[in-house]
């Protein structure tokens, strides 16, 4: 039995924090179809690649960062017959978080490449939009249960850092001693280096390094 060629894609939801906002990449299409339409970074699979080395492979081309400086985990994979007018494409989508990430550089079938607060994303080419919402609620999920905001950190941070990265995600504003007290009760979490940092006209902050904890027990509640 014959089957009809199909061709299978990564594309990157690619998140950081810049001056207090969420920001992701986008690339401007230069080529058609969609030409001259922000996008998703992402690429082809090639035929010896694993799906994750492909990942990989387009994060450092697209951001120059490479593993293991960034989180890289699957998001999600999307395969409507007509998401692709070229032909039959499934997109397997990958979630990438890292702090302070460089100015881009376009790859070689892009235009342009640039950061973009995500409130302020408007429609995308192919079937991104909902890719990028996905990724969205996919971080903003994790934060309530996992540490995945430490991987926007520094590797040394205060928690008044950390609060900033979970007001960037969440588009909220947190009690700072409400959200002092929740995290440095959590088993693990925080592993205290023995420094402090001033901030302010406050008292000097702890310094704090992520610890063992893989869950965050009991969560943080985004309502």
């Amino acid at each position: 039995m014959d089957f009809p060629p199909f061709a299978v894609t990564v594309d990157l939801v690619v998140l950081t924090i810049r001056s207090g906002r969420l920001h992701v990449l986008l690339v401007r299409r230069g080529e058609e179809p969609w030409r001259g339409v922000w996008a998703l970074p992402g690429g082809f699979v090639r035929p010896d690649e694993d799906l994750h080395d492909a990942a990989e492979r387009e994060l450092a081309e697209e951001t120059g960062v490479h593993q293991p400086a960034a989180h890289l985990e699957q998001l999600a994979s999307y395969g409507a017959p007509d998401r692709d007018p070229r032909q039959r494409v499934v997109s397997v989508a990958h979630l990438v978080l890292a702090p302070d990430l460089p100015e881009p550089d376009a790859g070689t079938d892009a235009a342009e490449a640039a950061w973009h607060p995500v409130d302020e994303v408007a429609e995308l080419a192919f079937d991104h939009t909902r890719i990028l919402a996905d990724g969205l609620e996919r971080a903003r999920a994790k934060l309530e249960y996992s540490p995945l905001a430490t991987a926007f950190c520094p590797p040394e941070f205060t928690v008044a850092e950390l609060r900033a990265v979970y007001e960037a995600v969440w588009g909220r504003t947190l009690d700072p001693r409400n959200f002092h007290r929740k995290v440095t009760s959590v088993p693990g979490l925080l592993t205290d280096t023995g420094r402090r940092r001033t901030e302010g006209r406050g008292r000097p902050a702890t310094v704090y390094r992520p610890g063992p904890a893989t869950a965050i027990v009991p969560p943080l509640v985004r309502d």
